[in-house]
């Protein structure tokens, strides 16, 4: 093969024209493996193109039985054709018919070629197909003839990925990169959604590839890589990580990778062969994802998400990228599909527009799903690898009631979501028929069903759900939301549009809770490794009096002559609340004495998160107007549970015996005192808990506005004594061994209740 300096610019030069010929696809094919032949003095040069079924066919080929065209095929793993797309590794052999991978298809001739260099055709790190030279000389190829196979490769991706291929496709069947895909996931917000995917951080599609001037594009690459150091040493030296939802270390791990030289290299050679900077971060981001995809570490495996991260904002650089799709050019059924994500980034997609949302990361307790809930968007969580597999545009269908993502399904799958969505609508009006009707059990017991909110978007929600008012107001989203601290003012006009428009219906409110994983972008709080136990909330707020004494009196002032519930997060000791009582005396004395507005009642209460104050209950009980049990903490800490971690947060469950006595010694302690008590979180969103929590004793729960229409639905057919009564029969026998979820189900199923 003769020498190529020089050669890979022209033949990429060569395939430009191609592709801008007005050709049918299969001649443009069939003169891409001549061009590529002759340019490298191949008596061979055959493309493979993978199907969805996992089969390799051959779609075209100079050199090799041209019949075989469309003929030929191999599975994937299956020869040496099929290796190479299995591991997404080349292989470059003197002698092929010696490796023990080969697999002889008497129909292509192929048997008098012993040297094989055979490239897989790579986007984003996904085989696509495999490009493959040969010669019946037995010999290695070099390292500069492999490169520019792989660097051809990418034409042949981008040709495969336009879809110009469907039209060469037999009927009946799919290329891979079209092929249904389904994700499992987390359910994190129950609901189904069908839509197009919008993905949070695009990715860059690179159409120009072959560049005019290759000094001119390395001086652009180091001009981009200057830009993107800069950007990442600033985020460091502010310390300004959690705007862009990064750790310290992520962005130190960024910085290791943008300094690295092997990195650079890399990029100027394939600029060097041919390509544009573009298109050369794209290959060498695809030929490093393709090889790291393979290692089991999970360390490693998470370096290969922040290499990706850090390509793709080199390449943000090098494009100009400035913002995400704009709202006219947004779909009006987008299911947004991201790594992870924060709450204001959430709400600055048009809300109509959103059908659902997917992450990689996160947990059921995040902010950003926490904002989904109120907003009514069905969401899954660990969806490990979904943001690889998709395209922005593509078909989606979002399961979160079974925590499935079907990227492009088919018809008749999607004809069955449809008919899903037609009967949950005819469903969700049947709930909306009951909004009206008093949530009273069948026998007599009347139940307070509320809602949980923290942003102003959750308020319509409250006449819609037919809820009797809020049970928890989350203050610390409008703090997470914004780019600033709220100043005094601007809290208050917040806290009273909230009342405003809860137009009479009860409001607690929640003091800040802040700290530990809550961060907010302006805050600078201290590296703790175990965030969930360490300085937030109510420990934080005690630390800085000037910001709860703000918050404080901008509630006081928003609640002038109305009511204000106030309740304490994270309260560990009976102390802590008597401190903040104090403090709030001040601030009514201060308002008092410049002769302004107050609230007609004021009502004082704390959140049982901490299982320390069970052994506190009547001292507690006495301190308060009223207690609400905070479940999603107090469950946590009651367990050992981080349920951020997706390893240990499913392991136990919260309608297990411990956890249902806790809660009903809480019940029963709030009797003995007189004392009312809710429970809000997410154990009150779902029938058969609520169900539960309704038979040991709540009269109060709080859940998302999504959950009330079924919850009441729930109990309006419920006996609550006879319920108790089957309840404590196995919360007392330490020896019973049915499991109390199966106890609840039995109960419901032989009684008609509806879960």
């Amino acid at each position: 093969m003769r020498d190529l300096s020089g050669g890979p610019r022209v033949l990429l030069r060569r395939l430009r024209e191609l592709m801008a010929e007005p050709l049918e696809p299969q001649e443009r094919l069939d003169r891409i493996v001549r061009q590529i032949a002759g340019n490298m003095v191949a008596e061979v040069c055959s493309v493979y193109v993978l199907r969805a079924d996992g089969v390799l066919e051959l779609y075209a080929t100079e050199g090799l039985n041209r019949e075989a065209v469309h003929l030929a095929q191999l599975k994937m793993g299956q020869g040496l054709v099929g290796t190479i797309a299995a591991s997404a590794q080349p292989l470059n052999l003197s002698d092929a018919q010696s490796h023990p991978a080969f697999r002889y298809l008497p129909e292509t001739g192929e048997e008098i070629y012993h040297s094989f260099l055979g490239v897989p055709i790579l986007r984003t790190g996904r085989s696509l197909g495999v490009l493959v030279v040969q010669n019946k000389a037995s010999r290695n190829y070099r390292e500069e003839e492999l490169e520019a196979l792989e660097t051809t490769a990418m034409v042949l991706a981008e040709m495969i990925a336009t879809g110009e291929l469907k039209k060469i496709t037999k009927p009946g069947l799919e290329l891979d990169l079209t092929r249904s895909v389904t994700v499992d996931g987390d359910t994190y917000n129950d609901g189904i959604g069908l839509g197009y995917v919008v993905l949070h951080e695009p990715r860059i599609v690179v159409t120009n590839l072959l560049n005019e001037d290759a000094e001119k594009e390395i001086r652009r690459l180091a001009e981009a890589m200057g830009s993107l150091r800069i950007s990442i040493d600033d985020m460091l030296s502010r310390r300004d990580v959690s705007m862009e939802g990064e750790h310290r270390e992520v962005l130190e791990t960024y910085r290791m990778f943008a300094h690295d030289q092997g990195w650079v290299r890399k990029l100027e050679e394939a600029i060097r062969n041919g390509l544009t900077a573009e298109a050369a971060v794209e290959k060498v981001q695809s030929d490093t994802k393709a090889r790291m995809m393979r290692l089991t570490d999970p360390y490693l495996r998470e370096r290969m998400h922040d290499f990706e991260d850090l390509a793709n904002r080199l390449l943000r650089q090098l494009t100009g990228y400035t913002g995400r799709t704009t709202a006219e050019g947004f779909p009006s059924d987008a299911i947004i599909l991201a790594r992870a994500m924060g709450a204001a980034e959430l709400l600055d997609y048009p809300r109509s527009n959103v059908r659902g949302l997917v992450l990689e990361e996160g947990a059921v307790t995040s902010h950003v799903v926490i904002v989904a809930r109120a907003m009514g968007i069905p969401v899954i969580g660990q969806a490990a690898g979904v943001v690889a597999l998709a395209e922005n545009g593509d078909a989606v269908i979002i399961d979160a009631d079974e925590g499935h993502v079907h990227l492009r399904p088919m018809a008749d799958h999607r004809r069955s979501y449809e008919e899903k969505v037609r009967f949950r609508a005819r469903r969700q009006e049947q709930f909306r028929a009951l909004r009206a009707v008093e949530p009273v059990t069948k026998d007599g017991r009347r139940i307070a069903l509320m809602m949980n909110a923290g942003l102003l978007v959750d308020l319509p929600q409250l006449s819609e759900s037919g809820a009797e008012g809020i049970g928890l107001f989350r203050t610390e989203l409008q703090f997470m939301i914004a780019s600033t601290m709220p100043k005094a003012e601007e809290q208050e006009q917040f806290y009273r549009n909230v009342i405003k428009q809860a137009a009479g219906r009860s409001v607690t409110f929640r003091t800040l809770d802040i700290g530990g994983d809550k961060v907010v972008p302006y805050f600078r709080g201290h590296e703790e490794e175990n965030p969930a136990l360490g300085w937030r909330a109510i420990r934080l707020s005690l630390d800085r009096p000037g910001l709860l004494r703000t918050q404080l009196r901008a509630l006081l002032k928003a609640s002038a002559d109305t009511e204000l519930k106030l309740m304490v997060p994270m309260v560990t000791e009976v102390s802590e609340l008597k401190i903040v009582r104090e403090l709030l005396q001040k601030e009514v004395q201060h308002l008092s004495r410049f002769g302004h507005g107050l609230p007609r009642k004021l009502q004082f209460g704390a959140m049982l998160e901490v299982p320390a104050l069970l052994w506190q209950l009547d001292e507690l009980m006495e301190a308060v107007d009223f207690v609400s049990v905070g479940s999603n903490d107090l469950f946590q800490f009651s367990m050992a549970v981080d349920r951020g971690n997706a390893r240990v947060s499913d392991r136990f469950d919260p309608l297990g015996k411990p956890f249902l006595r806790i809660l009903r010694d809480i019940v029963r302690g709030a009797d003995r005192n007189k004392t009312p008590v809710t429970l809000c979180g997410e154990l009150a969103s779902k029938p058969i808990s609520a169900m539960a929590l309704l038979g040991i004793g709540f009269r109060s729960i709080s859940m998302s506005p999504a959950s009330i229409g079924p919850v009441k639905a729930m109990l309006l057919g419920l006996d609550v004594g006879a319920l108790t009564k089957a309840m404590d029969e196995v919360l007392d026998d330490h020896h019973a061994l049915m499991p109390m979820r199966e106890v609840l189900a039995r109960f419901a199923e032989s009684h008609n209740i509806p879960l």
